[in-house]
């Protein structure tokens, strides 16, 4: 096929898993991957002219007061390692979207002839960081570096509002349980049914990262183990146990090199390292978790989906590999239908091991698994393979469809605005900060610690019809209700709770 000179293309990726007794920080982690990216692709460091970095889980809201130095810019630090001298340099706001999110904005700069070499990288240190903090480790060579101008891009919101925080929508391990409660129920299963086919593709994901020398752990687990509350599984946030849950506590990091057709050819990239980007789309759900259409669907995975894969000619039958974002089973499944993909698909759903299992480190999850994709595709060529990100509370989303057959003619892409307006066709219904009286449950959960459960979170319908989130008493008898098939669509009341400030559900006598 004929490609243009500005056809952008995937020349090189690297991944570094560190396994070493001493932690390793974010500098030395994402050398190793780049340095493994630009030999794949067989070129130096001196033809990056843009470099972009995935922003670290350690200045996420919440982390961002942990008492280790920051690397004083680290699109700066990364170039100063390989001899670059990029004339831009990029680092994220938060979100799992990001790396997918990335590759697309480098193609669109690629092809509108402002970048020949976009490099891409970004790692997570969670694990060594945490052992590390308990030993009392020197952290002094883990900041510093070169000084530089970076431009923060992404989107900056905040997953959730400070009322929605309030309530414990802040966290993942928190607000992924309740679509899959809103799942089950929409479904119409009983909850050993649900959670039996959660457990046969998860466990095939077990078997996926066995096969990935990159992942993080390469255990393969029987159904049973993974969906079974034990001593070494116990449950985090109902329906999900530990191993239902994205690993963030890991080290790893991964690099992916973007070149234009011509520069590509300049530097003489072997045609067998090149990957291209046939299609992408980015959108996002109706932002806040209150604000959702429903909870058992997203509108902007099916418009990213329908954006990537129809103006590139293709069906979602054509596809040969995926990895579809997998921080929580509910993620999988919601993807898959807003795909018309089944959940159950023989051609499997991931070629990392999800991040359960790969290791979901932080916002760079998905580097890796287009890393690996890449992979897989060189492998079998000319077959295709697609990558989905989300970011936040299955809040942003973004796409990408690859292959080693080249797109032909000029590369373009739908508008994102496009893609979003059809996300926003569809606004979820009225919100309250103050519900009183007669309500009923849209969906909940029970969150738990180590020694058991730690707080019930409601989300539910007022007699208006207006949405809220509540919490709950902890005695055993709500603890029942909130985990039994009845609960979404169970009755009850809600009010201001005056000595929390909280909104306080109860179930009806």
């Amino acid at each position: 096929m004929r490609t243009t000179a500005n056809m952008p293309v995937l020349v090189g990726v690297g991944q570094y898993t560190h396994r070493g007794p001493a932690p390793m920080g974010p500098r030395p982690l994402m050398a190793r991957a780049v340095r493994a990216a630009l030999e794949d692709a067989r070129v130096g460091g001196a033809c990056v002219d843009t470099i972009a970095v995935v922003g670290f889980t350690i200045d996420a809201p919440g982390t961002a007061g942990l008492p280790i130095p920051r690397l004083t810019c680290a699109p700066a630090a990364v170039a100063q390692d390989i001899g670059a001298a990029p004339r831009s340099l990029m680092i994220t706001h938060m979100g799992g979207n990001t790396p997918q999110w990335l590759v697309n904005r480098a193609c669109e700069a690629i092809a509108a002839g402002e970048s020949e070499c976009t490099l891409i990288t970004g790692a997570e240190f969670l694990g060594g960081l945490t052992s590390a903090m308990r030993s009392g480790h020197d952290f002094d060579d883990w900041g510093g570096g070169p000084d530089g101008k970076a431009e923060l891009v992404g989107d900056p919101r905040p997953g959730s509002t400070p009322h929605e925080a309030d309530h414990g929508l802040d966290l993942p391990v928190n607000v992924y349980p309740l679509f899959e409660a809103a799942l089950r129920a929409r479904r119409g299963t009983d909850w050993p049914t649900h959670m039996a086919r959660i457990g046969r593709v998860f466990a095939g994901f077990t078997r996926t990262a066995s096969q990935n020398p990159h992942a993080w752990f390469g255990t393969i687990r029987t159904p049973e183990e993974l969906v079974t509350e034990g001593p070494d599984n116990r449950m985090i946030g109902f329906p999900y146990t530990k191993y239902l849950n994205s690993i963030i506590a890991v080290d790893q990091a991964a690099a992916l090199v973007v070149m234009s057709t011509r520069a590509a050819d300049a530097a003489g990239v072997p045609q067998d390292r090149r990957v291209y980007l046939h299609g992408c789309a980015d959108a996002h759900d109706n932002w806040n978790p209150l604000d959702r259409v429903d909870y058992w669907s997203s509108p902007a995975i099916a418009a990213v989906g329908r954006h990537t894969l129809e103006p590139a000619g293709h069906a979602i039958s054509d596809i040969d590999l995926f990895d579809i974002y997998s921080c929580f089973p509910c993620a999988v499944e919601i993807a898959c239908d807003a795909l018309g993909l089944d959940f159950e698909d023989p051609r499997g759903l991931t070629v990392t091991g999800g991040l359960p299992y790969a290791g979901g480190p932080g916002n760079n999850y998905v580097t890796h698994s287009i890393a690996r994709m890449v992979t897989r595709l060189r492998a079998r060529p000319g077959s295709l393979g697609l990558v989905t990100a989300n970011g936040w509370f299955l809040t942003k989303h973004s796409a990408g469809l690859y292959s080693t057959t080249p797109r032909e003619g000029a590369w373009a892409r739908v508008p994102a605005s496009a893609t979003q307006a059809l996300v926003d066709a569809r606004p979820g219904p009225p919100t309250t900060e103050d519900p009183e009286g007669a309500a009923t449950i849209e969906t909940a959960t029970v969150i738990h610690g180590r020694k058991g459960p730690v707080r019930g979170i409601v989300i539910g319908r007022d007699a208006d019809g207006r949405r809220f989130v509540a919490n709950t008493d902890l005695d055993a008898a709500t603890l029942a209700r909130l985990t039994a098939e009845d609960a979404v669509g169970a009755a009850g009341s809600v009010a201001r709770d005056e000595a929390s400030g909280l909104n306080r559900f109860v179930f009806a006598p």
